[in-house]
């Protein structure tokens, strides 16, 4: 996360700010750099607007259905133990990859209707309450 906060953030603030100016909101995917407790606060403290992790549409996950945690799954089923090189890394990757990618597909398609209800509430929420969106 500290790389995330020191190298990443600024650049974004720099750039939405040159293009939007001070009306826009930032908003992250559930990445771990992204919720952590420190990563929330600068965002917080320096952007003209942002969404808390917890109204993250919806509520965390990506809209993205093939994005849908798709890194914490490959990172849980990789041996790394077996992990020396680039090219055991890669290895492993494919490997893990070829495991896991039919019920992940399965996963993504059974949630998508519940994600989309819950983005639906969410944004209503945040429309309706125009004054402080990242509540």
């Amino acid at each position: 996360h500290a790389v995330y906060i020191e190298k990443v953030l600024p650049v974004a603030l720099k750039y939405g700010n040159q293009v939007f100016g001070s009306d826009w909101v930032f908003q992250q995917d559930g990445a771990k750099p992204h919720s952590h407790h420190l990563t929330q606060q600068w965002c917080r403290d320096n952007f003209p607007s942002f969404i808390i992790k917890d109204r993250w549409p919806p509520n965390s996950p990506d809209l993205s259905p093939l994005d849908y945690s798709i890194w914490d799954e490959l990172v849980n089923t990789i041996n790394w133990n077996k992990v020396q090189s680039e090219t055991t890394l890669i290895q492993q990757i494919k490997s893990s990859f070829k495991t896991f990618v039919n019920q992940l597909f399965l996963k993504v398609v059974l949630a998508l209707p519940i994600d989309c209800i819950v983005f639906v509430k969410t944004m209503e929420t945040i429309c309706a309450n125009k004054n402080n969106p990242v509540l």
